[in-house]
């Protein structure tokens, strides 16, 4: 599998949540989901609130959830720089349910004073983060 991989970094402000060799990455891009693997031709892209798929050298898969950043790639180098990203066993899925349940009041109530696309943002990264936790 070594012949197939190439470097892959998951930075946010807060941390590298992940920085190894991987044969697989796949992100949700603005303007649909793609998938790199070793040669593919550079690119820059930014990426909005779904789910990060990878394969690492051993074939193990994992899942993160994201809320938006850019990818670059080049050189069979991958670069994500993320607002955030969890791994899908780091998930608090109760904290992601309340946020999910908040949202939905926010929005059900239809007061003036809310932000409903803030309100339908929270709760679109809700229910991302629970189901890369396999909640949903």
């Amino acid at each position: 599998m070594a012949e197939k991989a190439f470097k892959l970094e998951i930075v946010t402000p807060k941390r590298v949540v992940f920085s190894g060799e991987v044969t697989s990455f796949s992100a949700p891009g603005v303007v649909g989901g793609f998938q790199v693997l070793k040669n593919h031709a550079p690119l820059l892209s930014s990426i909005e609130v779904g789910e990060v798929k990878l394969v690492d050298v051993a074939g193990t898969e994992s899942h993160f959830a994201t809320s938006g950043g850019v990818v670059e790639v080049h050189d069979n180098k991958v670069m994500m720089l993320a607002e955030t990203a969890e791994r899908s066993d780091e998930i608090d899925v109760v904290r992601a349910q309340a946020a999910r349940d908040r949202a939905r009041k926010l929005l059900a109530e239809k007061k003036s004073d809310v932000d409903f696309d803030r309100a339908r943002i929270a709760l679109f990264r809700a229910l991302n983060r629970l189901k890369v936790a396999n909640q949903l």
